[in-house]
């Protein structure tokens, strides 16, 4: 008789998040028990769990919830999930749909089936989602919201610049002092906001050693540093700078096929964006004031004629490897750094 193998996980719930609803797929294993609707509020969370353990014979333990990033949607379930300990997944959701081959059709109940069909296929490889402290996701929320204020700033501001060389200058003058005020009333809620978030972090021992330990390096900032240690959830789910690279896309991928396709290296366009602008401002400045990242960009580019670009992006994961270097090793970043060596006792 063939030896059955042992299975991570027994019941498998794929839920799709909306604002107001939830929808849940559950399998037993390569069974599907059951599809469920709920409301998106902790009430129904709670006594969905309560019947999923009276009905199906459910152990936590042996169970896994697989959701689709979707912001502050999630924050009810993840909260019940959180208390009673549950196994969570939280993935992106272009991941989930290339994993699963050819898609056709979509709707929230097919959704939550093909998530749990993602749990199912992948349970031997999930990882796991790491709990955050309160303080992290506070700094998450302020951050979210500075950047909701720039954006609102920049989408004011730009346009009053750029039409005074297309319009009469009194009817410019006009428009710019009308918007006197709110842009005065922007800034100053970013200066407030930026530095409630610099209170926070400095109050907090672990964070504020995070942060001395990044900025230690020439060209990276109190913004990049802050983002850094929120999108890694302090270095526990992203813990090697070419993980990171790959998700802030800047880690270069070959693009060859046989003898017919030869496309340079590059990198990858599923990235996120906002840190990749983020890490590459920072290369920039410490191309001009880190003599070491200085000499070497200019010996790539005009010794051996690089293209700047692919040199910047080299510097980005320079910066990186040196970031995640010092805080695996909790020091400063330190240019002529030399490791102690460890001296041989006799026995």
């Amino acid at each position: 008789m063939l030896k059955i193998k042992n299975w991570r996980f027994d019941h498998f719930f794929g839920v799709d998040v909306s604002k107001n609803d939830l929808d849940i797929t559950m399998m037993f294993r390569r069974t599907t028990l059951a599809h469920y609707k709920i409301g998106n509020n902790t009430y129904e969370i709670q006594n969905f769990i309560k019947a999923a353990k009276q009905e199906h014979g459910v152990s936590i333990r042996s169970s896994v919830f697989g959701m689709e990033q979707t912001g502050i949607y999630c924050n009810h379930l993840l909260a019940v999930l959180e208390k009673i300990k549950a196994n969570v997944i939280v993935q992106n959701a272009l991941h989930i749909k290339n994993s699963l081959g050819t898609i056709r059709g979509k709707n929230d109940k097919l959704d939550s089936q093909r998530i749990a069909r993602y749990l199912l296929k992948s349970r031997d490889e999930l990882l796991l989602r790491q709990v955050k402290r309160p303080i992290i996701l506070e700094l998450t929320r302020l951050t979210a919201l500075r950047e909701r204020l720039i954006s609102v700033q920049t989408s004011l501001r730009t346009p009053l610049g750029e039409e005074t060389s297309f319009i009469q200058k009194t009817a410019s003058d006009v428009n710019k002092k009308l918007c006197e005020g709110t842009l005065s009333s922007l800034a100053n809620d970013i200066i407030g906001i930026e530095d409630y978030i610099r209170k926070l972090w400095k109050s907090d021992e672990r964070l504020n050693r995070l942060m001395a330990i990044i900025t230690s390096l020439k060209g990276v900032g109190d913004v990049t540093a802050l983002k850094i240690i929120l999108t890694t959830n302090e270095f526990l789910d992203i813990n090697d700078h070419k993980k990171f690279a790959c998700y802030c896309g800047v880690a270069p991928f070959e693009y060859k096929s046989g003898t017919s396709v030869r496309l340079r290296t590059r990198v990858s366009k599923h990235s996120n964006r906002q840190m990749k602008s983020l890490m590459h401002t920072c290369a920039v400045s410490a191309k001009r004031f880190d003599p070491e990242l200085a000499s070497y960009f200019h010996r790539r580019t005009v010794v051996d004629g690089k293209p700047k670009m692919s040199v910047i992006n080299a510097i980005r994961f320079k910066m990186l490897a040196r970031i995640f270097t010092c805080v695996r090793e909790d020091r400063l970043f330190q240019v002529d750094y030399k490791p102690d060596k460890v001296e041989n006792t006799p026995d």
